[in-house]
């Protein structure tokens, strides 16, 4: 007889702990109750209860008669579409990389920065050690989860735990992790672990390499490390590291004076990574007369992020607020891990990290590693490419503001169930547990808000010029991360009185506005939510006023101004607007940019390496593309590959900005700048490399490849301006393949006189990320077409849904 494994006697005891029930009816007549309210009661009585019903494209609409079923439901409906994406996230927050994958396999990039399986172990596991979250969890909401959101979450582990037992792991469909032995049961607390590592990810966890390789210098080593000199582009290289290269968003919002039913209108478009954890799933959460909510949800994390019920919408954008502030402490000499504040002695608290680690031979080892930590939080080695060394004189350490933030799912879970945008206000502004992300909304009554209320290191501009060190000194007004003299305790972090936990700003202080023509945000400054009302008097660490503004935003800008002067939006306008994949950089430069290449001599375009390249139909192709990256769109490949190269240039328009004038300027591309030329051979070299001529139709070399067929994706870098953003990995002798990140949940949501939202969503990457999943690309395909999914919000339109299937799922 075969001896049990333990994760087989977990799964046995499971299964006699519980008596189950599954019934699956495809068919359901339109008059038919699908709801079953009076039948999901009954059975709550008796334990954990839902009904998922599954309309067109694999989207849930999950109903339970209490929280602790609806996140049954959840978790066993999202379990079965992305278990093993799900799996590996539970894998990393447990610091369990390296004892099933190896220590040098790759981190898992949507939790945080670690290069590899052991850097992660290590990180999580001080995590563990620490205590952080299991103290979080025990405080009182609204600090602490509230009853409502711990019973969900309950439900949820209940109800993965439930898919996974009923399938084996041996019978798991993905391949990804069919047999896997790292694929397990989980608990609450993993649950707790995984939006904890989310709500830092800007923080810390971005830093993480830099925290697990922090070690005290070594005296045996004979010569002190010297405390390297500031470089000259510490602000450039902070703001590069800082930008969140794999998230971005869109958010408008339009009120009563712009749309043409004289209600509210949203649309959300959050460019997200395209694989891994950090992907949205979408469903529909239903406890009848306590919550009903439509949208998307990070996978694992059981509340909708960003969605919609009967009277409000929302959506977010990565916010420009830095979350963290680094510290520079001065040290006793001799003594590398005792610091100096006001003067007085204080000891490094030290602790010793073990993770186990798994050797090419598959047996077990231990590593053990010290790290380090002062009052502010842990101490660091170089990052960012800045100057961090930890000498004998002194160390870099980092604060999160972040630090034991599980009120985020409070807030989720208040969002869902606000009645309109003040409420949206309220409930931000009660759990302030919004980490890294600003809050466009709209509502029935017409009026449009934007909140950059989230968690905000309490650094005012005073206190920067009074505690600045001189790095802190040289890149906090241009990036806004703060480096304060630690060895000062005048120096630490302030509190506002209406601020939930000490440190941070309180939401009086945040950035708020109100409009009823409309607001939006493409991962800018607050400044010009609406440019006909700027937001101003914010400190610099939440943002920058009066500066140049990135080329979505003028895009959007300008697109909604041009709209507006010519009439009001529709649900359908708004959708259009998205799709049409204007590139703001292609109106203001392919022109000119297409006369400098017929310019130059011989048709010869030089490159960055000292050679030329003959141009052929490059300049045509310039001249005559449609500035769009629609899959039809011929030059647009071309102009892409060049307007990366030139971005990155400085002083590259003739006409300057002018703060006066912040959509229009600055303009006129100096195509007499020698770079810029370079930039131009150098696409031109990439192209012809790759076999790719620069006037194919864009849908030729700007694809995804899903169960053997290439689906050609619409949409382009957001460098360039195009709201519908789309980064693909890039290959030198294929060009552009596999999407990395760009568009992924997008909603239009209208609000008119009828009791339903008339909203229409698509996920662009699709539900499953199980290829053998008939739901793994077929919205994926919608989106190639520029088509949307009909939202299915109230009952009726759930009942008559051609392809209504329904799931009754019990546990008792």
């Amino acid at each position: 007889m075969r001896k049990a494994t333990p994760f087989g006697r977990r799964l046995a005891a499971l299964a006699l702990a519980a008596t189950t029930v599954l019934t699956t009816i495809s068919g359901v007549a339109a008059g038919e109750p699908a709801a079953g309210e009076t039948e999901l009661k009954e059975a709550a009585g008796r334990g954990l209860a839902a009904n998922i019903r599954y309309t067109e494209y694999g989207i849930p609409h999950i109903k339970a008669a209490d929280f602790a079923g609806l996140g049954y439901g959840y978790g066993f409906a999202t379990a079965k579409d992305n278990i093993c994406v799900l799996a590996d996230t539970y894998l990393t927050v447990g610091a369990q990389r390296s004892r099933y994958l190896g220590p040098d396999a790759p981190g898992n990039s949507a939790l945080g920065s670690a290069r590899t399986s052991l850097s992660s172990d290590l990180y999580f596991q001080q995590i563990i050690d620490s205590g952080v979250v299991e103290r979080a969890l025990a405080a009182p909401p609204p600090r602490g989860p509230r009853p409502e959101v711990r019973e969900i979450i309950r439900g949820y582990v209940a109800g993965y735990n439930r898919y996974l037992r009923d399938t084996g792991v041996a019978g798991i469909s993905d391949p990804a992790c069919r047999g896997a032995e790292w694929v397990r049961p989980i608990s609450e607390i993993e649950v707790y672990r995984h939006f904890y590592a989310v709500a830092t990810i800007s923080g810390q966890g971005q830093l993480a390499d830099s925290i697990t390789a922090a070690a005290p210098p070594d005296p045996a080593a004979g010569v002190a490390p010297a405390e390297p000199a500031i470089p000259a582009d510490a602000a450039d290289r902070v703001r590069r590291a800082m930008g969140k290269q794999d998230m971005g968003s869109n958010a408008f919002a339009i009120g009563s004076d712009g749309t043409a039913n004289r209600g509210g209108l949203l649309l959300g478009n959050p460019h997200f990574p395209w694989h891994g954890g950090r992907r949205f799933w979408q469903s529909q959460l239903t406890v009848p007369g306590r919550l009903n909510v439509s949208g998307g949800s990070l996978l694992g994390l059981p509340l909708v992020h960003i969605g919609f019920n009967r009277n409000v919408a929302w959506s977010h954008t990565v916010a420009t607020p830095t979350t963290f502030g680094l510290y520079e402490v001065d040290l006793v000499p001799g003594e590398p891990t005792t610091y100096l504040v006001d003067g007085r002695q204080e000891k490094m608290t030290s602790r010793a990290v073990s993770v186990q680690v798994r050797g090419p031979d598959g047996s077990l080892d231990t590593v053990e590693r010290t790290l380090y930590s002062t009052r502010y939080g842990p101490v660091l080695s170089p990052a960012f490419g800045l100057p961090l060394s930890w000498t004998e004189t002194s160390a870099y350490t980092l604060r999160d503001a972040n630090h034991g933030n599980l009120r985020g799912l409070n807030t989720w879970f208040e969002l869902g169930r606000a009645r309109d945008t003040r409420d949206i206000e309220r409930a931000l502004s009660e759990t302030q547990g919004v980490p890294w992300v600003n809050t466009v909304a709209a509502d029935r009554r017409g009026r449009a808000l934007y909140a950059d209320i989230q968690v905000v290191p309490h650094v005012t501009d005073e206190l920067a010029r009074q505690c600045s060190t001189p790095l802190g000194a040289r890149i906090f007004p241009a990036s806004g991360l703060p480096v304060l003299e630690g060895s000062r305790g005048e120096c630490a972090w302030g509190t506002d009185q209406d601020a939930l936990i000490p440190g941070i700003f309180g939401p009086d202080r945040m950035p708020v506005l109100y409009r009823t023509d409309y607001v939006a945000n493409s991962n800018d400054s607050a400044w010009l939510s609406n440019p006909r009302q700027p937001i101003t008097g914010y400190p610099r660490i939440m943002g920058d006023i009066g500066t140049e503004r990135g080329a979505r935003t003028r895009m959007a800008l300008t697109a909604i101004e041009e709209h507006l002067a010519g009439g009001r939006f529709s649900r359908r306008d708004m959708q259009e607007l998205l799709f049409d994949d204007r590139s703001w950089a292609g109106r203001q430069a392919a022109a000119d940019t297409a006369r400098m290449c017929a310019g130059l001599p011989d048709g010869q375009a030089p490159t960055s390496g000292g050679g030329t390249v003959q141009v052929g139909r490059a300049c045509t192709a310039l001249s005559e593309w449609d500035h769009r990256m629609a899959t039809d769109s011929r030059g647009g490949l071309l102009f892409e590959r060049y307007w990366l190269k030139v971005a990155r240039l400085r002083d590259l328009w003739q006409v300057p900005f002018d703060p006066a004038d912040p959509i229009a300027t600055p303009h006129t591309l100096d195509t007499t700048e020698p770079r810029v030329r370079q930039a131009l051979g150098d696409a031109i070299t990439e192209l012809r490399a790759a076999g790719i001529e620069p006037d194919a139709p864009l849908g030729e070399n700007h694809y995804v490849v899903r169960g053997g067929d290439r689906i050609p994706v619409h949409g382009g870098h957001g460098t360039q301006g195009v709201l519908n953003m789309i980064v693909s990995e890039w290959d030198p002798e294929r060009g552009n393949t596999e999407v990395v990140h760009g568009s992924s949940h997008i909603q239009a949501v209208s609000f008119g006189r009828g009791y339903c939202p008339d909203a229409a969503t698509l996920l662009t990457y699709s539900q499953s990320s199980d290829p053998s999943s008939p739901h793994h690309a077929d919205q994926t395909r919608l989106f190639a077409q520029g088509k949307w999914v009909r939202s299915r919000f109230c009952e009726w339109d759930i009942r008559t849904s051609p392809e209504l299937r329904i799931v009754r799922l019990r546990e008792r």
